[in-house]
């Protein structure tokens, strides 16, 4: 772990990095789960598929889905296979040619020196890796070896070549790209010019430009429809403010959702914060400049992971005519001024969310009250 080794603070996530870091268990109300975990992984378990067969009908893709040790499993196996399967054609071939009996020298045999089973595989291994050690060759005798010949170079290719390609695919798949992608930690809500905002910070550690880069963001909660249909995971998209046209992120940058009346906080105070059951989910997706491929980084944030009335603070700084970036403040945030109603109340009551603040400040102010004297008179 990079945050292990000091290189990165632990106040940023790492999109693939598991936090495994110990955290007592306290005793509370029962967490909501996650749809999509801090890591990125989706957090859904597909269960009762009857029509397994599908998975067969596109068997590349679900060799490159597998495990690494299953995979590997799954060539060698079929490599043994393939190699005792002609084996054993071989064998078949010299045994009906009567090769294994004639050993006279006006006889001319199928293949030269096989005597066994043993010999016929090693023949096999020896057409299909094409080693050719000068031993055992074949002949123009017999037709039906030189077809046989032919199928398991054939054979022996295609096996090659999905081996190749799997390991290819599984190496330079994009997910690896999404390793130096960081999401902060914590998310925040508080006022950006003059406008209650939901913020996060995203940044990108390799010097190598993600192209294309853009940000999505969907607030996942419960809901249920007038018909009374309950959706326990309704995806409501969010609009950004700072991210329509896609972002150039050469350094950190502040990812700002305006809270309006199109927002899905709209009606989300502070208080209501604490106890409601929301997911933000964050997708980044964009080409990787060195390999073209389209890579995909996700994160999400929990109600109690967002904080009301913070924001984050600045970690780019100019020195010696380059920009500097102290990515161990990456997720630091402080507290600043912040209106703890929603922005439907503010609106309703006719406030700006700046003006419901400076009044909130205000009332929190103790007046002296006025002498005994002054109010008998």
């Amino acid at each position: 772990m990079l945050s292990r080794k000091g290189l990165i603070s632990d106040d940023f996530v790492l999109t693939r990095l598991a936090e495994d870091v110990f955290q007592p268990k306290l005793k509370g109300r029962q967490k909501k789960t996650r749809f999509v975990d801090k890591n990125g992984s989706c957090n859904v378990a597909h269960t009762n598929i009857r029509e397994q067969g599908r998975f067969l009908l596109d068997v590349f893709t679900t060799l490159v889905d597998l495990k690494w040790l299953h995979t590997l499993l799954i060539f060698t196996m079929t490599f043994l296979c393939s190699w005792l399967l002609f084996g054993m054609i071989w064998w078949l071939i010299a045994f009906a040619h009567g090769d294994l009996d004639q050993n006279g020298d006006d006889f001319v045999p199928c293949v030269t020196s096989i005597h066994s089973f043993a010999s016929a595989f090693l023949f096999s291994i020896e057409v299909q890796v094409t080693i050719g050690f000068g031993g055992r060759m074949i002949t123009d005798e017999c037709f039906s070896a030189i077809a046989v010949l032919i199928i398991q170079n054939i054979v022996g290719l295609v096996i090659n070549a999905i081996m190749l390609g799997c390991i290819f695919m599984k190496t330079a798949q994009a997910n690896r790209r999404a390793e130096t992608l960081i999401f902060s930690k914590h998310a925040v809500i508080s006022v950006r010019n003059n406008k209650l905002c939901f913020m996060m910070r995203v940044g990108d550690l390799r010097k190598s430009m993600i192209i294309s880069a853009s940000i999505k963001m969907q607030v996942i909660r419960k809901n249920t429809t007038l018909e009374g249909e309950v959706i326990p995971l309704h995806q409501i998209d969010v609009e950004l403010d700072n991210c329509s046209n896609g972002i150039f992120l050469v350094s950190p940058l502040i990812v700002t959702h305006v809270i309006d009346e199109n927002s899905p906080l709209y009606d989300v105070s502070e208080i209501d914060l604490e106890g409601e059951d929301i997911e933000v989910v964050v997708i980044l997706e964009g080409v990787v400049e060195t390999t073209g491929i389209t890579t995909q980084a996700r994160t999400s944030y929990l109600s109690d992971e967002i904080f009301w009335g913070h924001r984050f603070v600045p970690i780019v700084t100019e020195e010696e005519g380059v920009y500097a970036v102290d990515y161990s403040k990456f997720g630091n945030t402080v507290k600043v001024p912040t209106p703890s109603c929603s922005v439907k109340t503010a609106k309703e009551g006719d406030l700006s969310p700046r003006l419901k603040r400076e009044g909130r400040l205000r009332s929190t102010i103790r007046r002296r009250p006025p002498p005994e004297g002054a109010l008998k008179s």
